[in-house]
């Protein structure tokens, strides 16, 4: 199976994972909310799959380009 990884566009903090390991998920679908300069930055699905790997907690600090989570296909 094809691994995809999903990465933080922003510098800021994880303030919600809206996903749970093995959940199915589809392109554009928000997957995470991160906190960067008071404004709810959303961190979409790049392709379809099922969550194999959640890497971050709410309340972590991510940088740009940071992998916050992996997709299976």
């Amino acid at each position: 199976m094809a691994k995809i990884d999903v990465s933080s566009e922003m510098t800021g903090s994880i303030w919600k994972i809206l996903v749970q390991v093995g959940q199915d998920v589809e392109e554009g679908d928000t997957l995470i909310l991160i906190e960067a300069m008071k404004m709810e930055i959303p961190v979409a699905a790049s392709d379809s799959g099922k969550v194999c790997e959640i890497l971050v907690a709410e309340g972590d600090m991510v940088a740009d380009g940071d992998v916050v989570v992996r997709l299976e296909q």
